[in-house]
């Protein structure tokens, strides 16, 4: 069986996820946050790193469910209830919030590693996986570029960094 496309999505999540490459993956930008940290916001506003990272984590482990023919629970009522605020001062909920990413990355990974390129062209949505895995890793890697800029913001972050 053939994975040349699967194997090009499995380095996109690679890279989006753990991989150093051009930019610092998600699982780098969330290593050593504070709670206080993930649940600071931009002066004038915009959603923190907790934020953030709940709103990747209800979708991205939606689409995983769906993908793995798992039942994903009922919808939440808008996109803006997926921003959920987290408290500054409850480091186990940022940990596990941290891990749910973590969880839900491995899954991609597995999953991934598992599939042929004619997984790719089933049915998904109105599309085909092969259709939505692009729209997942680009959603993934534009709140990334966002987390990374509220870290620079907030001088959680070097202003440049090798790697």
């Amino acid at each position: 069986m053939s994975r040349a496309r699967v194997d090009m999505w499995q380095m996109g999540h690679a890279f989006a996820w753990e991989k150093e490459g051009w930019f610092a993956p998600l699982s780098v930008l969330l290593e050593g946050l504070s709670a206080a940290q993930a649940s600071w916001q931009p002066p004038g506003g915009g959603n923190s790193i907790w934020q953030t990272l709940t709103h990747l984590n209800y979708y991205n482990e939606r689409y995983l469910l769906r993908m793995k023919g798992e039942p994903a629970g009922p919808a939440l009522e808008n996109n803006d209830a997926t921003f959920a605020p987290g408290n500054p001062d409850d480091e186990a909920a940022w940990a596990a919030t941290v891990a749910k990413t973590r969880e839900v990355a491995d899954g991609y990974s597995k999953l991934l590693a598992e599939m042929t390129d004619d997984d790719l062209d089933k049915p998904f949505g109105q599309g085909t996986v092969a259709g939505v895995l692009p729209a997942l890793i680009t959603h993934m890697i534009y709140h990334t570029g966002q987390i990374a800029l509220i870290r620079k913001m907030q001088q959680s972050w070097p202003a440049r960094r090798d790697g």
